[in-house]
């Protein structure tokens, strides 16, 4: 376990993309991932019936940096998709984000071209707002109708996806999907949204093909990577070389300030004989029991036909550590972020290790962001290692 420059933690999109840029500048890379399998939550597979699925969860790369999009494309053939999403309210399958449509679905028509009229007068200019801006609107027909839409979806969803009511929750995460003032339908406006040709795994495994890169599967990290005194040690030796970790940084301080708060997802998979299951690729159900959105993968490769359909749905669970679950994203509350800030303290103390990642930085990350900061981190380490050489 020592022939190698640096030890990376974690083989998703972040822990690879530091590897390959790394080994691209002649260091020797070792990434250690508990799972079976490259890719993190980005894995998909061909399922039984021949449809493509992601095993954790819907994932499109979508992005406003060419530079991003150009790394991605030496390793993968990609093509366009544009996402659309809707959420089922009081019965009616509506777009997300909510738009122009969403107040036709819910308003006789005199009354929908009054309030688009009233909500251009109160944003003028505007493409977009955040409910809570529209809630804090001093026209009261806006206010009315971000009070409807917080209440049958934004507050109910946000209850069952983060286990915690809407007030407790980060204003970050209420502000990641806003009101649109237009009948655009596209999930995302990032100028370059795409998908993999062939897959996402496909994508890993270019990305990882590289002399210096090595990878063992099914290895905890944390059986052979312990901190003490505020210094690395691996298999019980000092380890004075670069450690990039993508982990729950708790974990990583076996959880000396209590454990952070992550939340985990279960996943119910269904094949149907049928030809679709609802009217997008992702579906939220805010008003329902138990889950949150229903994925239909099929309708994720249009130009992949199939006269059946398979299909998960997502129901969020806590992340309770030393079981087998993944901690999916970080509960973002003002608690939760001043305890994180005590574990990062400790972590910036130790030179050789970089942390990055949903995971080490306690952040909601797309996946552009996730890549941007591996780069970035990667650059810094290469930096510091040319300065101290």
């Amino acid at each position: 376990m020592d022939n190698f420059d640096v030890l990376i933690v974690g083989c998703g999109l972040s822990g690879a993309a530091a590897a390959r840029m790394l080994a691209d500048n002649g260091y020797k890379v070792k990434i250690l991932d508990r799972r079976s399998h490259i890719g993190g939550n980005m894995y998909d597979y061909t399922d039984e019936f021949g449809i493509l699925v992601h095993k954790y969860g819907p994932h499109t790369f979508h992005t406003k940096s060419k530079e991003l999009f150009d790394f991605i494309c030496r390793y993968a053939d990609w093509e366009d998709y544009h996402l659309r999403c809707g959420a089922v309210v009081n019965g009616i399958c509506t777009p997300t984000p909510f738009n122009y449509q969403t107040i036709d679905d819910f308003y006789p028509p005199a009354k929908a071209d009054d309030l688009k009229q009233r909500i251009e007068k109160a944003f003028p200019n505007r493409k977009t707002a955040t409910v809570l801006e529209a809630l804090a609107c001093e026209d009261e027909a806006v206010r009315e109708y971000a009070q409807f839409l917080f209440d049958n979806d934004y507050s109910l969803y946000t209850a069952k996806q983060w286990g915690v009511p809407a007030d407790k929750i980060d204003l970050s995460v209420l502000n990641r999907v806003p009101l649109r003032f237009s009948y655009e339908s596209d999930y995302f406006d990032d100028p370059y949204q795409v998908m993999p040709k062939k897959s996402f795994t496909d994508f890993f495994v270019s990305l990882l093909n590289h002399k210096n890169i090595s990878v063992a599967l099914q290895t905890d990290a944390l059986a052979h990577l312990a901190v003490r005194e505020g210094r690395m040690y691996l298999d019980g030796e000092l380890w004075d070389k670069p450690v990039v970790y993508t982990g729950a940084l708790d974990e990583l301080f076996d959880l000396q300030y209590g454990a952070l708060p992550y939340r985990s997802l279960s996943f119910y998979w269904v094949h149907e004989d049928i030809n679709s299951k609802q009217d997008m690729a992702v579906v939220a159900y805010p008003q329902e029991v138990g889950f949150t959105r229903i994925v239909e993968f099929k309708k994720m490769f249009p130009k992949r036909t199939v006269s059946e359909t398979t299909y998960e749905m997502e129901y969020p669970i806590p992340y309770k550590k030393g079981i087998r679950q993944e901690p999916y994203y970080p509960v973002l509350t003002e608690e939760s972020k001043a305890q994180y800030k005590k574990y990062r303290d400790l972590a910036d103390k130790i030179p050789n290790l970089y942390c990055c990642g949903r995971l080490a930085d306690f952040q909601y990350y797309n996946m552009d962001q996730a890549l941007e900061k591996a780069l970035k981190v990667s650059c810094n380490l290469l930096l510091k290692e040319h300065i101290s050489t």
